[in-house]
């Protein structure tokens, strides 16, 4: 969890927060934020499903 919220910080706006590996409500609403805006649709809102996981490893690297 630690690395998909260092990942989510990396995008302006997306998660905010310390990276502390807690899948918590701001980490769930920056999934959902981008998922929306990425057009993620395969994974459920909020969910770091393998589909969201793929665009956002492509779009960011490796903390």
């Amino acid at each position: 969890m630690v690395e998909l919220q260092r990942r989510l910080g990396q995008l302006l706006l997306a998660y905010l927060g310390a990276p502390d590996g807690t899948y918590d409500t701001g980490v769930r609403n920056a999934v959902a934020r981008y998922q929306r805006g990425h057009g993620i649709t395969s994974d459920p809102s909020g969910v770091y499903g393998a589909a969201t996981r793929e665009d956002l490893e492509s779009r960011t690297h490796a903390p």
